[in-house]
């Protein structure tokens, strides 16, 4: 009986060992993890599980971005998330992906208050995603405006002919596939056209109108396709104030936001799979070979996307 009373308080000594060392290799692990986590994604990681200000950034050529979207959406559902600045960078882009981001910034100002921050240029579909946010902050020398819509389209007829190519179709009426580059565009292709073209111009504008408290008359003044500095934008009503992150924090501090809060970019979260296929890695192999580290790809980084956009567009060329 001696011994197996021994054994009994062995055995009980041993699981509590063993309980010992698998709550502490839980432990350890649970550590490395969020060190982990926190080395990929350093103050994102850290930063969003405490009460703070997002910061989401609009760069570039605007197209129908759904993760831009879903981002917007996890922000808006956060209870730690107490204001939103929205730094825009873009010259615009496809009408569709600015009407689309566009409400889903009113759906999150909705919610929380939101300050658009402008940098070098928010023009047309970036104007418009400004002008869903509560309240627009520009720089003095940030370029604004550029209210409308167009379709873009070559003519490649002369070309052809040169080459000797003629083209044959087959249509089920004269409108269809029109207008074509490859034949000049007649009277009823570009009336037609310029109809699809003044209906979206009439709802951008109507936006403009609605957004920044203007009468119809007074946003159609503004609506020519214009850009203007950000002191001219101030003048004519498009922006709320001059100046950057400090004037938009300071704006948000009026709604009731903490101004001490931390700022914490909400950033693009594809790609996280792991440290080799992640735009961490991506952005340090770019780095190394001298290349830019926003955006990652030379056709944005040379503004060679804007010749592929498709249909209605909102965007300024400079």
């Amino acid at each position: 009986m001696a011994l197996r009373a021994d054994d009994l308080i062995d055995r009980r000594r041993l699981r509590r060992k063993l309980t010992f060392w698998r709550v502490a290799a839980f432990i350890v692990a649970a550590a490395g993890v969020i060190a982990l986590s926190a080395w990929f994604y350093g103050d994102e990681f850290a930063g969003t599980a405490v009460d703070h200000i997002a910061k989401v950034k609009i760069e570039g050529t605007i197209t129908e971005d759904e993760e831009l979207i879903k981002r917007l959406e996890t922000i808006r559902e956060s209870p730690k998330v107490k204001g939103v600045i929205l730094s825009i960078d873009s010259p615009g882009g496809t009408t569709v992906g600015g009407e689309s981001i566009y409400e889903e910034v009113r759906k999150l100002a909705a919610d929380k208050p939101v300050v658009a921050e402008v940098g070098t240029l928010a023009a047309s579909a970036g104007y418009m995603i400004a002008s869903a946010a509560d309240h627009i902050v520009a720089r003095k020398s940030s370029i604004v405006g550029s209210i409308g819509v167009l379709i873009q389209y070559p003519d490649v007829s002369g070309l052809m002919d040169k080459l000797g190519i003629k083209l044959e179709e087959v249509k089920s009426s004269p409108l269809k596939a029109s207008p074509s580059p490859f034949k000049p565009t007649s009277d009823d292709e570009r009336s037609m056209v310029r109809k699809l073209i003044l209906d979206s111009y009439d709802w951008f504008v109507g936006i403009v109108a609605e957004r920044r408290s203007m009468t119809r008359p007074e946003a159609l003044a503004l609506a020519d396709g214009s850009i203007f500095t950000g002191r001219q934008a101030l003048a004519n009503r498009l922006v709320d104030a001059v100046g950057g992150e400090t004037e938009a924090i300071d704006w948000l501090a009026t709604k009731g936001v903490d101004a001490k809060l931390k700022v914490v970019e909400w950033k693009n979260g594809e790609g996280r799979g792991g440290f080799l296929l992640s735009k961490v890695m991506t952005k340090t192999i770019g780095s190394a070979l001298g290349l830019p580290d926003y955006g990652g790809e030379i056709l944005h980084e040379i503004g060679a996307d804007r010749l592929f956009l498709d249909g209605l567009v909102s965007v300024w060329h400079p």
